[in-house]
């Protein structure tokens, strides 16, 4: 069995955002570095981005950031705040023989959160890079790296991953 990276919402309007306590600049720039360890690794790659439902035209800004995905990831378009719901996320990990989720991206609170969740409902093991990503508050960031995350997995940093 193995580990695979999720990055969620690594997209130019949402990196873009007032997010605290790190910008989205600093999580784009974290989480490109985990994707290239991940990759050097050969372990699994996950770009997760959101698409509005029942919209012709997605505001500008939603595409994945610019050089994020590379060859071989799996990319994931989601309708709803988490990664799993109707994206067949679970069964392509599961083809993989991926055990563990290794979670980082944008917003804690939200994609991130749900994410982990529902991963845990899955059966997986899950992994947080607290460095790698943010809330729309730093308190908020805070309470769910401190007092939430623990109780589904364990809370590492980037460097932990090099």
């Amino acid at each position: 069995m193995s580990s695979a990276l999720i990055l969620i919402d690594l997209m130019p309007r949402i990196v873009a955002l007032p997010l605290a306590p790190y910008s989205g600049d600093e999580v784009l720039a974290r989480g490109r570095e985990l994707a290239e360890a991940f990759r050097a690794r050969e372990l699994p790659v996950v770009m997760v981005r959101v698409e509005r439902p029942n919209v012709d035209v997605q505001p500008p800004g939603s595409g994945f950031a610019d050089g994020l995905v590379a060859d071989g990831d799996l990319v994931v378009v989601k309708r709803s705040i988490g990664a799993f719901y109707g994206t067949g996320l679970d069964e392509r990990l599961r083809a993989l023989g991926v055990d563990t989720l290794v979670i980082a991206g944008l917003v804690t609170t939200m994609g991130v959160e749900s994410t982990a969740r529902a991963a845990s409902d899955h059966g997986y093991q899950v992994e947080f890079v607290a460095d790698a990503m943010s809330g729309l508050s730093a308190d908020e960031h805070d309470f769910a790296v401190d007092r939430i995350f623990p109780r589904f997995g364990g809370v590492r940093k980037t460097a932990d991953y090099q």
